[in-house]
């Protein structure tokens, strides 16, 4: 059996790396950071991922797994790295390879020849073509006589391992063979179909994947600033709209976070600005429905000061970009109440899954319920479903009583 060395350890390479031991091919780990390579040799995780630090402990203990701080020479590099945006003067974020490119030259310094190299990173069309050249450049080898692949992941924080395991995959290899020999290596772990393309193909599918997705939650989100105006019941119109058989309207929110669909669509509008006006427009109202939110507190506010002639103590509950889950990157929720606590000064707030947020105290959500004068739901935790918000104003972004 080949071995397998994962390039980064974050919130899909670990998971990733901790399926592919489980199924017992010989697997190792690297990742810059190194306080995180100490911790998972402990057992340990920086971020919550149910189920995660169990299994990352039985793996431990029986040695069929170890991160390094160091590149361990291997048959099959799979690269997991982060691709952040960059701001450009063109007002259309860039995004930014540097890691995956670093990623690339310190496997250059190991591989030998009919090594495969895996892309798993979200990057922009042509990525997996320009490793496979850095590679060849700084190896001395030809790249015809090595294998790169690209393999979107489609896995959701809160459910990676599952879906990791049984989400179909999609292999798009630099050539035949790399596509045929990554199939076969997706196979030992993946109980998905695994469905062949070319490695562009295969970049551009993730992508699209979520642009797709931001899109859609674009005319909801639009929808819902429409209703305010209307004095509809968005959530009751959406209900009821897609009873119809050929409609599926999502659920709006308070904007759109996480580290897929409020990034990567900007991956495809930086490479084609002129072709991408679709994209661009949904990027813009999604962001925009983050800032009429916060217009619709601040109006809240006023109102409650004109009517009961004192400032109200604002409750904010949720700080994730999505329920039930502990993850903050991209969150809309942070971005309204740093809004707030930078131009409001009553405010408090919480979230059950975060434990500790630079700059904010967090308190139990019940006291904020209790303490405050308006409550401003952001996430649809359910653990805010069910709660007595005690006949006070409420601010329902997110569709939590719909």
């Amino acid at each position: 059996m080949k071995s397998c060395c994962v390039v980064g350890l974050g919130y899909i390479g670990l998971p990733t790396a901790a399926v592919i031991a489980k199924s017992n091919i010989s697997i190792s780990g690297y990742d810059i950071n190194k306080t995180r390579v100490e911790l998972i040799n402990k057992g340990l995780i920086d971020f919550k991922e149910p189920g995660l630090e169990n299994l990352l402990k039985e793996l431990i203990e029986f040695n069929k797994f170890k991160a390094y701080k160091e590149l361990v020479p291997s048959d099959i590099y799979i690269i997991a790295v982060p691709t952040p945006l960059l701001n450009s003067e063109s007002g259309i974020p860039k995004p930014d390879i540097s890691y995956v490119l670093g990623a690339a030259e310190e496997i250059a310094k190991k591989i030998k020849e009919d090594d495969l190299v895996i892309i798993e990173s979200t990057c922009p069309v042509g990525t997996t073509k320009k490793i496979a050249t850095l590679i060849s450049n700084i190896s001395g080898i030809n790249k015809n006589l090595l294998n790169f692949a690209y393999c979107p992941e489609r896995a959701i924080p809160g459910n990676t391992l599952k879906e990791l395991v049984n989400n179909d995959r999609v292999v798009g290899g630099f050539n035949k063979r790399a596509t045929s020999i990554t199939k076969e290596f997706y196979r030992n772990f993946s109980k998905g179909k695994i469905l062949e393309t070319n490695s562009q193909t295969a970049e551009l599918i993730k992508l699209t994947e979520n642009a797709y997705r931001d899109v859609n939650i674009a005319f909801a989100n639009e929808m819902s600033i429409i209703c305010d105006d209307l004095d509809v019941d968005v959530f009751e119109l959406i209900k009821l709209a897609n009873r119809h058989p050929r409609v599926d309207i999502l659920k709006p929110g308070c904007g759109v976070g996480g580290h897929c669909i409020s990034i990567d669509p900007w991956f495809i509008a930086s490479h084609l600005p002129s072709q991408t006006l679709l994209i661009q427009t949904s990027r813009n109202v999604n962001n925009k429905k983050t800032e009429w939110s916060i217009s619709k507190i601040l109006k809240s506010i006023k109102d409650f000061e004109k009517n009961n002639y004192n400032c109200p103590q604002v409750g904010c509950l949720g700080l994730t970009y999505k329920p039930d889950i502990d993850d903050i990157r991209e969150s809309p929720a942070i971005r309204i109440v740093n809004y707030l606590s930078n131009n409001y000064s009553k405010i408090l707030i919480s979230d059950p899954y975060v434990d500790y947020l630079k700059g904010f105290d967090l308190i139990s959500y019940k006291d904020v319920i209790k303490e405050s004068d308006i409550i401003v739901i952001l996430v649809a935790h359910k653990e805010f479903k069910n709660c007595d918000y005690m006949g006070k104003p409420i601010i329902d972004l997110c569709g939590i009583f719909a």
